[in-house]
């Protein structure tokens, strides 16, 4: 992929990262979160496989449920022209595999440290039933606070179906790969133990325990031969520590650790000092039931054995007489023809041989492991499914509880084993029961961005809608109101979302004002939510009381709440005009907060009502020679104290007098300005 494309129209391209079997990775950019993340678009031959598809969306989705400093975090899942990708954290830093070869021969107490990070990570992960399967150092990145992270949660799922065809992509993981994986069987929680078992041992020897040419050849070395000693490589290493390796990769899954914590706890004290005399872990052999089978070599050289035992039972005293009372025949000349008894020697062999692989055959029936298939029991109740297990001779183990939301609640989503494996009979086998959609606590959003919110909420899954208008009081851009309350679970899936977002204050190309009355300024500026403000000044060719001038002026572009100045008409100037005082009066109007604070503290009032409160209406009452204290002379809203200056013209010796209301609230007044 090109850089500078833009995935989605969100997720920019910087640069290559590099490329694995399975994906390439690009370092991108989130437009709309303003930060550095990597994106995963899964590799082109993969593309075309539905199942591969699905599982990738299925177990990526499911990995954004795990959360743990130590597991890189998957942001968003999507498609774009047939590419599906994948967009995670980005860490800066390199892959465990490059750092061991960096920095090996690695301190014990770090070993320990990085694997009790990975173990931990594993650990979360587990206890939401999600299996890595593909645990390798490749796999484990190592930022520059030297924080391991491990990545890839749940892809390698879609990859194992082809694993077997891509030569590269196997030589990279079958190192790291558990006996029962390479038989074929089923990965599970266990199977994730043995490659951390694998990758303690690279960590602690600087390379993997078995090598070869073709995957094939490793992957019967795991399940076939024993783990090498550690300690034959680097006789520093402590016998508890070794022992940590070997019984994390035992051939048996139940000779393993129990889980990811039980390894933890055993790797964090294997450096105590009361563990130095201990001795060399081996997994306790006992017999498993399976049938062993005889070579040929065995029933071959059985025939002879019995046929010698046949011939010397023969040869004794008792067949002598046994012989003698044998009756004898006289042939035609009188002489007696005897019977000799090595026809009786070779049957009573060949009985012997009989038996002997009669008794071997029926042994094999008799103590043949007797198998079976996992039923599906997808959709059907807890009881139902029971019931199906004991019909195919299995138990049922542990039931656990999970959401899904393609399977109705109360209803098993899956089994571990899978459905149709085969398994010995009275297996234990863990069900997964449905508690329905998962479910998501909406929060307040009022006040927060709208485009790093509506696009949290679609990765989500939710229907987000935005409904704009204009707001003198809320910056654009940001959430008044929402149409589901904060605190309301709910399905993403089956959810709309409305969010109704600020545009910030609208904008009024002015029109012409000159001319018009007073009142007909007033009607304007109220419909355009405008401001005006009065000067006066004589004038022979306008008349009294109508606009000589305004500013701004005709066709400037203002915002809403913006302050006109219109200068009205006195009429002609006369010679009375001249015994007038001019001067004017400053008044601070105080911001008045206390039904923001009470509105802000009911849970139950909505956005529009919060954000009306946060602003006062004032309007100001002014008499003198050209204003009469029964017009408004000015209206404005104020956020914040604000200071006015109120212009007067009185006759000579006369006085003015004003009026501010807050809100329908006298607040000040004067009934006598003068200019001194």
């Amino acid at each position: 992929m090109r850089t500078g494309y833009t995935l989605s129209g969100r997720y920019r391209i910087v640069r290559a990262l590099g490329e694995g079997g399975m994906a390439n990775v690009y370092l991108a950019h989130d437009l709309i979160l303003d930060r550095d993340v990597s994106v995963k678009l899964l590799r082109l031959d993969l593309r075309d496989d539905p199942s591969t598809i699905r599982r990738f969306q299925r177990e990526a989705l499911a990995a954004t449920e795990l959360v743990n400093p130590n597991i890189v975090q998957v942001y968003d899942v999507g498609e774009e022209n047939g590419m599906q990708y994948l967009v995670m954290e980005y860490v800066e830093g390199t892959d465990l595999k490059a750092y061991i070869k960096d920095h090996f021969p690695i301190a014990y107490q770090e070993v320990i440290q990085i694997m009790e990070q990975i173990l931990s990570a594993v650990q979360t992960a587990h206890e939401h039933n999600i299996i890595h399967r593909d645990l390798k150092p490749q796999n484990i990145l190592i930022d520059q606070n030297r924080v391991a992270k491990i990545t890839d949660f749940g892809i390698a799922v879609a990859l194992s179906e082809h694993s077997l065809t891509q030569t590269n992509t196997v030589l990279g993981s079958v190192h790291y790969l558990s006996p029962e994986q390479a038989r074929g069987g089923m990965a599970t929680k266990k199977s994730d133990i043995y490659s951390l078992g694998i990758i303690l041992y690279e960590l602690l020897t600087g390379t993997v325990p078995f090598e070869g040419e073709t995957a094939v050849s490793i992957a019967l070395k795991h399940f076939q031969s024993e783990i090498p000693s550690v300690r034959e490589i680097d006789p520093r290493i402590p016998q508890a520590l070794e022992n940590v390796v070997l019984k994390a990769t035992s051939k048996r899954p139940e000779d393993r650790y129990v889980d990811a914590a039980s390894m933890a706890a055993d790797l964090k004290t294997s450096l105590s000092p009361k563990r130095a005399g201990e001795r060399k872990f081996t997994p306790v052999q006992d017999d498993d039931g399976e049938t062993k089978v005889l070579p040929l070599s065995a029933l071959s050289s059985a025939a002879p054995v019995a046929a010698e035992a046949a011939t010397k039972a023969d040869s004794k005293p008792a067949a002598k007489a046994d012989d003698e009372e044998t009756p004898q025949k006289v042939d035609k000349k009188g002489r007696k023809k005897t019977r000799h008894p090595r026809r009786r020697k070779f049957l009573l062999a060949g009985l012997v041989v009989l038996l002997l692989v009669a008794g071997i055959l029926i042994g094999m029936a008799l103590f043949r492991p007797q198998m079976t298939s996992v039923p599906d029991v997808t959709g059907r109740t807890e009881t139902v499914a029971k019931s199906r297990m004991q019909d195919a001779y299995l138990s049922v183990g542990k039931v656990h509880k999970t959401a899904s939301s393609k399977v109705k609640v109360n209803r098993v989503v899956r089994t571990e084993p899978r459905s149709g494996t085969q398994l010995k009979r009275e297996t234990v086998v863990d069900l997964w029961i449905s508690t329905g959609p998962k479910r998501y606590k909406l929060a307040d959003y009022q006040g927060d961005s709208y485009a790093s919110t509506a696009a949290k909420l679609e990765a989500l899954g939710f229907t987000v809608h935005r409904e704009s208008v204009h707001s003198t009081s809320v910056p654009a851009g940001k959430i008044m109101q929402q149409s589901v309350n904060a605190g309301e679970r709910v399905v993403p899936s089956r959810t709309d979302i409305t969010f109704t977002v600020s545009t910030g204050s609208a904008t009024v190309t002015l029109a012409d004002l000159t001319d018009k009355t007073k009142a007909q300024a007033q009607s304007y500026a109220t419909n355009h939510n405008l401001n005006l403000a009065f000067d006066y000044a004589y004038s022979s060719d306008v008349t009294k009381g109508r606009v000589i001038k305004q500013s701004p002026g005709e066709g400037a572009v203002v915002q809403e709440g913006d302050e006109v100045t219109l200068t009205l008409s006195r009429g002609a100037e006369s010679e009375s005009s001249s015994s007038v005082d001019q001067f004017s009066v400053n008044v601070k109007i105080p911001f008045d907060n206390s039904d923001s604070e009470s509105e802000s503290d009911d849970s139950d009032e909505s956005s529009s009502s919060s954000s009306s409160s946060a602003s006062n209406l004032v309007q100001i009452y002014l008499k003198d020679q050209d204003h009469s204290l029964s017009t408004i002379y000015k209206q404005m809203t104020i956020t914040a104290d604000t200071s006015v200056t109120l212009p007067f013209t009185v006759a000579s010796g006369k006085a003015g007098a004003y009026k501010v209301v807050r809100d329908g609230h006298v607040i000040a007044s004067d009934s006598h300005v003068t200019k001194n």
